[in-house]
Parts: C-alpha cells; structure tokens; sequence
C-alpha cells in the first residue's frame, strides 16, 4: 500500500532485535508489518486486511482489528516519547514500549475489501507510561474504537526478554 505521508515510518526506527513482532515487525515475514506516520498531533496508519481474515464474509476478524489497535498504539507511545523529550526517533538511547493494557470497542461491523485508516492521539503522558487512544476508520466511519496503555522498556528489559528466550 502507498502511504501518502512522506516519512519514515516509526516502526522503522526499531532494531533488527525489536523487529519481529506479528503486527509491526518489519522482519516477521508472516505479520501485518504495520506503518505509522505523524500526522499532525494524531498518528496514521493505513492497513488493507487480506481477503482470508474475516469474521463472517464481507468482515474483518475482530482479533486482527485488535492487534492494529494494539501495534499502532505502542508505535504511536515510542514516537509520543521522542517527540515529549524534543529528540529525533533515531537518537538514542531508545524508548520501545509494551503494551501494559488494551481495550477494543467494536462499534459495527468493519467491511472486508477496503483499506482501512487508523488514527491515534496521546491522551497522556506519566513517567514510563503513555496512554493512546485510538479508532478505526472504514470508508470514513468509525467501527472501532481502543485504548492502549504502553509501558517504557529499558534496554536491559528487552536483553533479558530476549535472553530468556534463549535458555
């Protein structure tokens, strides 16, 4: 898909390590590697979901619509900190978020066969957590609306994520 905002995409900015997840991991090669943009005070994200993830014909699985609200909100929550602290998203040392809580509202059902706009808008900012509220749009209507309450990961948090992944 083409995106109309001429930027790098946040998750972009994540290492090769911090890469692989299933919504916005740039190299899982299975997952909806997930692009989110600035756009204004709001962040973007288009996402056209494939024809085999459906619900019932016509309608996209709800479980996926979660997980873009999902990704989108934590990608939203890195770029949130960058731009809180005034540093560019390559600098480092990097703010990466998990999320710590997730909420979907399904408004109506979302229509299969369209590309789908995602918007998100940081509604707060306390310490090592930032709260990004979130919806769907399909053909301009809303159908879903989120909330994702990211929390800041260290550096050494993710090292000993990933080492225990090991043993």
């Amino acid at each position: 898909m083409e995106y109309p905002l001429q930027q790098k995409p946040f998750q972009d900015y994540y290492s090769d390590r911090t890469s692989h997840c299933y919504g916005c991991g740039r190299l899982n090669v299975y997952g909806h590697k997930i692009k989110s943009f600035w756009d204004g005070d709001e962040s973007v994200c288009f996402f056209e979901p494939k024809p085999y993830q459906i619900a019932l014909p016509g309608y996209v699985y709800g479980g996926l619509l979660a997980s873009i609200i999902d990704c989108h909100g934590t990608g939203t929550a890195a770029a949130a900190a960058y731009r809180n602290s005034n540093r560019s998203m390559d600098t480092k040392p990097a703010f990466r978020f998990l999320t710590g809580s997730l909420h979907v509202d399904y408004l109506k059902p979302t229509p299969l066969g369209i590309p789908l706009e995602v918007r998100g808008k940081v509604k707060e900012i306390k310490g090592r957590k930032i709260v990004i509220e979130e919806w769907i749009l399909a053909d301009g209507v809303i159908t879903v609306r989120g909330q994702v309450v990211a929390v800041q990961v260290s550096e050494k948090q993710v090292d000993d994520l990933l080492e225990n992944v090991k043993k």
